[in-house]
């Protein structure tokens, strides 16, 4: 039998931190309420600072030629179309052409706008529909991203409508990514206004009292509108997609909720027990509040790993992400706490749940006892006995329920062996976007392939018959459609424009990119295009990918090591974890690349996944698990260090923490599932896979795989080598906080699994 371990009598006092906590509530609620009204005014506008891409690694090939291009050939790499309609007549009567190069000088005249070209000044024929009665002016809008988001604002008012008789509507790059930036702003409000009041709802329905229930809310709203003062000033210094402010909201409420309902409920189990406040407070702090910042820790390693790419879409996830999880913990670690010492019993104020109950129901308080004061089975008891008969059941029968859940995963995760990975475009955008209007119509009514050509800079002095070899060495090359060119400009550049056949960034496309630049040339050459971007995009990762997994799962075995003391169960916990998300990845593929529930959930499936995506994903939702996993495990460990019993333990974490995993992941999953009602396809993807993935962590594999799994390894799970036990006893972390002399006898009842002093219950 191991060593029963007790508590310090009355609960114990508890460090510098928390003796601060408790006795000047007042001063630390005050404090942060200063340090909250300046995160509101420090991050104000914050969404008009970022930007709406971030897929291209600033180091690679594509993106030098897009940047020299764009000095060299401003005309070559236009990012603002003007679509014009004839309205029936064609576009080389004389009225309609008129019209058409009168707008295009007045758009060159604008200050910022270079490389204004038309087919009316070049005559190309894929500037013309095939119908002939459209035909576009493209033109660069010069600057950094906002800035030149902000100079499309104050032109689009002045081209876009009737013009005589023509009809203008706005494209290209530049307006796809101001719609879709404008969107996800509307989008994010329309979300929070969704998971708000459904997550209060949840959390009455959890808490009983509408008191504790606000609670979690609070810490929440601190957490997201800190983040925003953090990217603000982050924004400062580099480039922040605005898509992060969707990790904010969802990880802010989310997490907060986790943590609070952790702290929360282990502050009213000590009331219930006869604690007074402050008493209930510390010991709260010393067991909940050291596993609310050991799981933060684990999450925002999880999420730091985004920061190996180069990519700033990922980037940003990162720098949203580690703000709002510490700034959570934070929260529900100060916070909190000062309310609760300063609510004391009212926190069990207002019990909602009493309008449901039947007059002739004994009465019981939000702390779960009845009038008489005794503990109320039908809420702790019922409940928790349900999830250890549960866990008792799955433990009999633990190789059958071990290889069917692991199957079952196993072959809901077989789509994604399918994947193709593309590029966003504006068909992220809902249907009856503007901007998404005239890219549909560029895409399904001009000849050639629009948006899919390939740019080949050609840097070095050469001849003009130098130049008519390559272009003719690289138009026969398989797989290319046409090759045009050469541009020229003083100092010795040129530039060609190839059109690949078949999809833009199809597999075709690609392996063209890739004899370009194996091409032999007399002059040095870079090629660009979206086909070269998503090339670039896929090595990066690929190279990368490697590292930030290796963080991942090092840094995840240490931390859960530290915790256990053990060195099996890190790696069942990552291996566990890993397997969680194979459901999520299957049906991103199955839904969102091969556009099955296209229709229901209102997004065009473009018959890829965006190359970014997967990794964001998978960072998320590994860290969401391992949120899940540290409650249980922490639980199992301490039930397991008092009584030395290893299936009495994984029965007793079960029933401890079953409910309350399974309440954390239905509210996360709330808020998950109104992020993904975002008409952007990239915002629903991420929203709905990771619902589905908190969904399978909590209720299949945390209640089916991981009690199999210990109950196949036995007292084994708990086993370490010599040298790395002893490293444990000296820097492991524990919820307990006992005195190293300990009752070594103290009585230990193994059926009920109350202790003297406990972690969450």
């Amino acid at each position: 039998m191991s060593e029963v371990k007790k508590a310090p009598p009355g609960g114990g006092g508890g460090g510098g931190w928390t003796r601060f906590v408790t006795a000047r509530p007042r001063l630390t609620l005050l404090v942060a309420l200063v340090l909250t009204a300046l995160a509101v005014l420090a991050g104000g506008g914050v969404a008009d600072r970022m930007g709406s891409g971030g897929w291209e690694d600033p180091a690679a090939e594509s993106t030098y030629a897009t940047e020299a291009l764009e000095r060299q050939f401003p005309g070559s790499q236009p990012n603002v179309l003007l679509l014009v309609d004839a309205r029936g007549a064609g576009v080389d009567s004389p009225a309609v052409a008129a019209e058409a190069r009168r707008l295009a000088e007045r758009l060159g005249a604008e200050p910022g706008v270079d490389g204004v070209g038309s087919y009316w000044s070049t005559g190309s024929p894929a500037l013309r529909s095939e119908d002939g009665h459209r035909a576009v002016i493209a033109a660069r809008i010069d600057g950094e991203e906002k800035d030149a988001a902000a100079v499309l604002d104050r032109i689009a008012p002045a081209y876009r409508g009737a013009h005589g008789p023509v009809e203008v509507s706005l494209g290209g790059g530049l307006a796809v990514r101001h719609e879709m930036q404008t969107v996800i702003q509307e989008d994010l409000l329309r979300a929070e206004l969704i998971a708000l009041p459904l997550t209060l709802v949840l959390l009455v329905m959890v808490f009983g009292s509408a008191v504790a229930a606000l609670l979690p809310l609070g810490v929440g709203i601190v957490a997201i509108l800190g983040t925003n003062a953090v990217l603000r000033g982050i924004t400062e210094f580099t480039d922040v997609s605005v898509f992060a402010q969707n990790l904010t909201t969802a990880l802010g409420l989310g997490l907060a909720i986790d943590y609070a309902l952790f702290v929360v409920r282990r502050y009213r189990e000590e009331l219930a027990a006869g604690a007074d406040t402050a008493t209930a407070v510390r010991t709260t702090l010393r067991t909940a509040g050291r596993t609310v910042l050991f799981s933060a820790l684990t999450v925002a390693v999880s999420l730091a790993a985004m920061l190996v790419f180069p990519q700033y879409f990922l980037r940003s996830f990162a720098y949203a992400g580690i703000a709002v999880v510490l700034l959570a913990a934070t929260a529900a670690l100060t916070l909190l706490p000062a309310a609760l010492v300063l609510l004391g019993d009212r926190v069990n104020a207002l019990d909602l749940r009493r309008l449901l109950r039947r007059g002739g129901a004994p009465g019981k308080d939000a702390a779960g006892k009845g009038r008489d004061g005794a503990a109320d089975p039908g809420r702790e008891g019922d409940a928790g006995a349900g999830w250890g008969r549960a866990a008792a059941l799955v433990m009999r029968r633990a190789p059958v329920f071990a290889v069917v859940t692991t199957a079952g995963l196993v072959l809901l995760g077989l789509p994604f062996l399918g994947v193709k990975f593309g590029t966003a475009d504006d068909r992220q955008l809902p249907v009856t976007a503007s901007s998404r209007v005239v890219q549909d119509q560029l895409r399904d009514g001009f000849p050639g392939n629009p948006g899919g050509a390939l740019t080949v800079l050609a840097e070095g002095t050469a001849t003009p018959a130098q130049y008519a070899d390559y272009r003719e060495r690289i138009a026969a090359l398989d797989g290319v459609g046409r090759a045009e060119g050469p541009v020229t400009a003083d100092g010795g550049s040129a530039y060609f424009t190839v059109v690949p056949e078949g999809e833009t960034v199809g597999a075709g496309a690609q392996r063209v990119v890739g004899e370009l630049r194996a091409a032999e040339a007399p002059f040095t050459t870079s090629v660009t295009g979206a086909a070269a971007v998503l090339v670039d995009s896929k090595d990066a990762i690929a190279e990368r990918l490697p590292w930030a997994a290796g963080i991942i799962v090092l840094v995840t075995l240490l931390l859960v090591f530290l915790l256990t003391g053990s060195v099996v169960v890190p790696v069942q916990a990552v291996l566990l974890n890993a397997l969680s998300l194979t459901a999520m990845f299957g049906a991103v593929v199955w839904v969102f690349q091969e556009g099955h529930l296209a229709g229901l959930l209102g997004f065009t499936s473009t018959g890829d996944i965006e190359t970014t995506l997967p990794v964001l994903m998978f960072c998320v939702a590994f860290g969401l698990s391992m949120d899940y996993g540290v409650f249980l495990l922490s639980r199992i460990k301490e039930e397991y260090d008092a009584t030395g019993d290893h299936e009495h333990s994984v029965r007793f974490g079960l029933r401890r923490t079953g409910g309350l995993i399974t309440a954390a992941a239905v509210i996360l999953a709330v808020v998950m599932v109104a992020i993904g009602t975002s008409r952007v396809t990239n915002t629903k993807m991420l929203g709905l896979g990771v619902a589905l993935a908190v969904l399978m962590d909590a209720m299949v594999v945390r209640s089916l795989l991981v009690p199999s799994v210990m109950k196949l390894t036995g007292r084994l799970t708990w086993w370490a080598p010599g040298p790395l036990r002893r490293f444990h006893d000296r820097f492991g972390i524990s919820e307990t906080d006992a005195p190293a002399d300990a009752d070594a006898d103290a009585p230990a009842d193994a059926d009920t699994g109350e202790r003297a002093y406990s972690a969450v219950r």
